[in-house]
């Protein structure tokens, strides 16, 4: 040391006690950092643990850098301690010893050696050839700030994920086991029920995760863009959340067969009684199909079919599920059959309205011709030979049997037309009162049809 000169200009004594108090102020927060990193639980963990992956090629290096810092950090003790000493000799330092302490304190006069393997290990050192290497006391900061930084993050992301995700992995396990214990008292098995497959292959997703989140934590690690904090980042915990979701969606299955398990006889009575409606519906619209066959001529009445065997034949099935409590077939059977019943009901419904409309026809006509007898008679035609003429051969069309509807239905408006021949003398010119109006009917007929 000092062969060369000091760098620069020498330094003065006040400069000197600046630089001793500022060193060892950083001497002391290094310190203090490294014995902190000695002592993270990450730290310990990884040094206790059998390593694969990125993790393993991570450690390996970070443990040469932490190897390296130590050896650096040493060395600039060793350099701080000298220069403390040589400002120590005299109160006032002469020349030499300022010459001196600005070569200690501003030269690379702080020489580090380091084992091979540290060095081919370390980030800063790959590919050196070097065994040892000289710093100035800032140049050396610089480094073990490096290499702390690069360690320390590769531990803090380690534990992290140890931290984050094998917990949470156990707890949705012991959850895990939980479900496949309810599904298998309700039939839920593998091979039997799709959610008995899916039990089984989140198990196993599960358990491969575990281990290569405690073998390989750094492949769960997700650094942070932009950030170049230690530890800057998340644990990724797609792999967990997806398999977390599919277990959600297999116990709202299990509990669909529970509540199947609670509701089954309750459920299979409501579907006996639609699917009864639905049969009773049918029979009365074939006995109603033969009544209008009888009284209705000339009339179009759509077949009838007979009840349906297949729903018959699949609620028995529901039936022996219950009693052999295979609810887990019983489940999507019995959403089945109550959508079919409730359609089986309408389709029955539909038929007996199609098939009774020739009645409801009948039936209109009836009515209106009743109601244009007593109109008339209000205005007193009562006993008017043409009216009673024209309504007695309506009534005789609409009371007979076959009656021919058609034919029937131009009888009552020949009656209709007739009555508002009678009453058109009585129609107001300007509005009309209660007494005296004819409706919308009677003033069509005789406008006629193109009015």
């Amino acid at each position: 040391m000092g062969v060369t000169g000091p760098p620069g200009p020498v330094m003065d004594r006040d400069e000197v006690d600046r630089a001793l108090a500022r060193l060892g102020a950083e001497h002391e927060a290094i310190e203090t950092s490294l014995l902190a990193l000695q002592d993270h639980a990450g730290r310990r963990l990884l040094e206790g643990a059998e390593l694969t992956g990125t993790t393993k090629e991570r450690w390996t290096s970070a443990e040469a850098s932490i190897t390296l810092l130590w050896a650096y950090f040493d060395a600039y003790t060793d350099a701080l301690r000298s220069a403390r000493e040589i400002r120590s000799r005299r109160r006032w330092s002469s020349r030499e010893d300022l010459v001196e302490l600005t070569e200690l304190l501003r030269g690379e006069s702080v020489t580090v050696a380091g084992s091979a393997t540290a060095t081919a290990n370390a980030p800063t050192l790959a590919g050196s050839s070097k065994l040892s290497e000289h710093f100035s006391l800032a140049a050396l900061v610089e480094r073990m700030n490096a290499l702390y930084a690069s360690s320390l993050d590769m531990v803090v992301a380690a534990d992290a994920v140890w931290s984050a995700l094998p917990a949470r992995i156990d707890l949705l396990a012991a959850e895990l086991q939980r479900t496949r214990q309810l599904a298998h008292s309700v039939g839920v098995r593998p091979g039997e029920h799709p959610s008995g497959d899916d039990l089984e292959r989140i198990t196993r997703t599960l358990t491969t995760l575990r281990e290569r989140v405690v073998s390989d934590p750094l492949a769960f690690w997700v650094s942070a863009q932009g950030s170049s904090a230690p530890g800057g980042g998340r644990p990724d915990t797609t792999t967990y959340d997806r398999e977390a979701r599919a277990l959600e969606e297999v116990r709202r299955e299990i509990d669909a067969v529970l509540t199947v398990r609670q509701d089954a006889e309750a459920r299979l009575v409501k579907l006996r009684d639609t699917l009864s409606r639905a049969d009773r519906t049918l029979a009365e619209a074939r006995s109603a199909r033969g009544e209008v066959l009888a009284k209705i001529a000339a009339s179009e009445v759509p077949a009838v079919s007979g009840p349906p065997t297949a729903l018959q034949e699949q609620l028995a099935t529901a039936a022996e599920y219950r009693r052999h409590a295979q609810w887990h077939r019983l489940s999507p059977l019995l959403e089945s059959l109550e959508e079919k019943a409730e359609d089986e009901l309408l389709r029955a419904r539909e038929s007996l309205t199609a098939v009774t409309a020739p009645l409801a026809v009948r039936a209109e006509l009836r009515g209106r011709l009743d109601a244009y007898k007593a109109k008339v008679a209000r205005h007193g035609f009562a006993e008017d030979p043409f009216l009673v003429e024209r309504y007695d051969a309506a009534r005789r069309m609409l009371w007979s049997a076959p009656c021919d509807l058609r034919v029937a239905e131009e009888a009552v408006l020949r009656y209709q037309r007739a009555a508002a021949d009678a009453l058109s003398p009585r129609v107001p010119e300007q509005g009309s009162g209660p007494s005296d109006r004819i409706d919308g009917i009677d003033r069509m007929d005789r406008r006629g049809p193109n009015a």
